[in-house]
Parts: structure tokens; sequence; C-alpha cells
């Protein structure tokens, strides 16, 4: 199975017990990582466009909607229809719209958006090179890109507990939380086959973004990065 029809169909299947299990694996530091995050996006006192790619249930694009200025305007866009059935029950009464819609191929015109950001979905991307494109595209001159991503830490000691955590306790809690073994074995996998800061930056510079730069939190168990076009 091609690795977009895989996602889809993985994503489809967990996303009722998905933000639960996040919450539950990360001890609730990834509410504290999105903060993080939105302060970066919701920084100015004007109104903002914004496109959350891979917004999956809409946590990231709730919490944004909530900080940036009056008549700001986000749009959550993913491939997962099971994911996005989830974010809209939660988003009522927001100005959040979300839809279908695949990274490497976004249905909006060149130049749409003042804010693009991406939390914890950039390492799915089947093509990593042109959904960075995409999401240059798509961003106003002068406008911030915001990635955060799941990555492993570098420090040899650390990274053995986290390997352990990673590969044996979280496919365990996962798969009693969703019945889908399968998926919280990729899930794993996938976040120590991205690329870390010294691989990824430069393919941020080369899909046409600058100033690139790169935070890491609890030891790099997760990375923010933030560039303008």
């Amino acid at each position: 199975m091609p690795k977009k029809e895989g996602i889809i169909s993985l994503f489809d299947d967990i996303a009722a017990k998905y933000d639960r299990f996040n919450h539950i694996s990360s001890f609730g530091a990834d509410r504290r990582w999105r903060r993080r995050a939105v302060r970066e996006i919701a920084d100015v006192p004007e109104p903002i466009k914004v496109l959350d790619v891979a917004t999956g249930t809409a946590d990231f694009a709730i919490a944004v909607a909530r900080k940036a200025a009056p008549g700001s305007s986000v749009t959550g866009t993913d491939i997962s229809e099971g994911m996005l059935e989830v974010g809209r029950r939660k988003t009522a009464g927001l100005p959040v719209e979300l839809m279908t819609g695949d990274a490497e191929n976004l249905p909006f015109g060149d130049c749409t958006f003042d804010r693009v950001c991406v939390a914890f979905g950039v390492r799915n991307f089947e093509n990593l090179e042109k959904g960075l494109s995409e999401m240059c595209r798509v961003l106003k001159p002068g406008g911030k890109l915001v990635i955060l991503e799941l990555s492993y830490p570098e420090n040899r000691l650390v990274f053995r507990g986290y390997k352990f955590y990673s590969l044996k306790v979280l496919p365990r809690i996962g798969a009693g939380m969703t019945g889908n073994k399968g998926a919280f074995t990729y899930l794993p996998d996938s976040i120590l086959k991205f690329p870390l800061p010294q691989q990824f930056m430069p393919k941020l510079t080369a899909a046409g973004f600058a100033s690139v730069r790169h935070r890491q939190f609890m030891s790099g168990v997760c990375r923010m990065y933030t560039a303008v076009k």
C-alpha cells in the first residue's frame, strides 16, 4: 500500500482515541509544546489568516484561533476524513474551517496566508520536499512558517531511555487504547526516521524559506522550527 493511502487508513482508524493517546503518552507535554508554538504564530496585534497543515483533530488550529487577534481565521487541512470529523465536533463557534486537503497539493492560491503551521504531521508527508515547497508557495512574502514535530534526543544516554519507551511501551499503550498495534508501531518508527535539525533545516532553505531557526524541548523529544518567506 502506498504511504499516503496507509496514512489515511491508519489515522481514520485511530481518530476517536488520538487526542487521549497524545495527552497520556506525552504526560501532557504536547499541550505545552503547542502553547509555545502558538506564541510564534499569534505574534501580531492585527488579524491574520492561518493555514494549519495536517491539522488532524484540530487541537493546534483551535489553540491558534483562541490566541490570534480578533478577526483572524484559521483553515485546517488533512487527508484523513476520520480525524477531521473529530475536529469538526471540537471547533463549533470558532473561526476555524476544516477541509480535506493534501499537503503536497494544497488547494489554495499563491501567497494566500500570513502564517502556515503544522504540528506533529510533517514527518508523515509522503514527499517531504514537495510538502515544504507547497507551504512556502501559499505563504505570503514576509509570512512565517512554524513547524512542531516529535523527534529524539541526541544524547546517547537519554536516547536509550527514550528508545525503550517509544518502541516498547508506547505501542502497548496505543494498542490497548485503540486495538491498532500497527499504528503505534509506525508512529514511533516514523519519529526515529525523520531528519534531525542538521538535515531538516537545509530542506527548509531549499524549499524557499529564510531565517530558519530551531528550538528543542525535553532534550530533543520535540522540536520547533520557524522560518519566513
